[in-house]
């Protein structure tokens, strides 16, 4: 299928087009202040989201527009170079944030830019994450190979589908338990470049990447809740500096959008009483309805045999509480065995079950 790669052409131009990087240098006043450094990593869909910051920056800001104002320092970390295997294997959490975690706290940059589902639950002492951009759409996208299956209770049996993700899998299996799954990793273009070549059937993908890159015309379908419920914090950014940078904060804090940052409040708390691994597939959405925070979440084992669900509403001040409430009680439900198991399962027998 040609025209996800016609996509994928077409979003790198976006990408790299009307926001190229700029070179950091000194204007004809020598009393410029530093630029702003916006730390990232590599990918089309990462730096999307730095070139995101630094629009808003310079609507806010009128002295960030000036050339050399802000630099955007692009690192790779540990998750982006290791891709023949799964996140499990590596270690989970941290993968994607770890270098530039480092860079932060060693004054290498000023600010990083995250996708918020890639952020640990706990962050470096000396930094600060007070800043959430506005959210896109946090639903996923199903993508079949030629476009002819539109949902995920329409897949044969048998299909083969990539993806990293243990949420995804769990789900997919509780609905069809002869789908195979295998891991999947690599950037969004080269996971659609894989479908185009038929590695597999069809992926999932967050409808939020697509959209950041112009490419959502490449989805199948989008799935709702009760299809696919998202990961916590899907769809949201994140913006993080150091705590005692007061410049920065001055900068980020007036980008921050509140009821996002209680919907991704609520789901961090929710995914922290888990005490959540890559082992264990957890699923939390929080949205604001009529002035009160709904929060849906789940867990299972990762061949979708079991399932705990919850949903729990309250009042928006009280995000954390609920999502810490929410988790709480699938812990309870899902009882100390559960969890045993998911630490002691190698990644080897996890993957077993998913490839069986």
């Amino acid at each position: 299928m040609k025209f996800f790669l016609a996509a994928t052409l077409i979003a790198s131009a976006n990408a790299f087009g009307t926001a190229n990087v700029k070179p950091t240098f000194t204007s004809n006043t020598a009393l410029m202040a530093e630029p702003l450094r916006i730390g990232t990593r590599g990918s089309p869909l990462a730096l999307a989201q730095a070139y995101e910051t630094r629009e808003r920056l310079q609507e806010q800001f009128p002295e960030l527009t000036e050339d050399g104002a802000i630099e955007i320092c692009v690192m790779k970390t540990q998750g982006d170079m290791i891709l023949d295997k799964s996140l499990m294997e590596l270690g989970g959490k941290g993968l994607f944030t770890k270098e530039l975690d480092t860079a932060l706290l060693g004054n290498e940059v000023d600010i990083c830019v995250h996708s918020m589902k890639d952020v640990p639950t706990w962050l470096p002492d000396g930094t600060v994450l007070p800043c959430t951009l506005p959210r896109e759409d946090t639903n996923d996208a199903f993508i079949y190979k030629d476009g002819t299956v539109k949902s995920i209770a329409e897949l044969p049996d048998n299909s083969v589908i990539g993806t990293a993700s243990l949420r995804r899998q769990a789900q997919l299996m509780a609905k069809n338990p002869t789908l195979k799954c295998v891991n999947f990793r690599g950037n969004v273009q080269t996971r659609l470049r894989k479908l185009d070549d038929g590695v597999v059937d069809a992926t999932l993908l967050a409808i939020a990447g697509l959209k950041r890159m112009s490419m959502d015309g490449c989805a199948t379908a989008v799935l709702d809740w009760d299809e696919m419920l998202p990961a916590v914090a899907q769809g949201a950014i994140g913006i993080q500096c150091r705590s005692d940078d007061e410049r920065s904060l001055k900068y980020i804090k007036a980008l921050n959008h509140e009821e996002t940052l209680a919907c991704v409040n609520c789901e961090r708390a929710f995914l922290e009483a888990l005490d959540g691994n890559c082992k264990t597939p957890i699923a939390g959405q929080a949205r604001i309805i009529d002035g009160k925070i709904k929060f849906r979440g789940l867990i299972a084992m990762p061949d979708g045999s079991t399932k705990f669900e919850t949903e729990s509403d309250g009042e928006i001040a009280d995000s954390k509480t609920i999502g810490r409430e929410a988790g709480e009680k699938l812990k309870a439900e899902a009882g100390d065995s559960f969890f045993e198991m998911m630490v002691e399962m190698s990644p080897q027998q996890v993957l077993g079950q998913l490839t069986k």
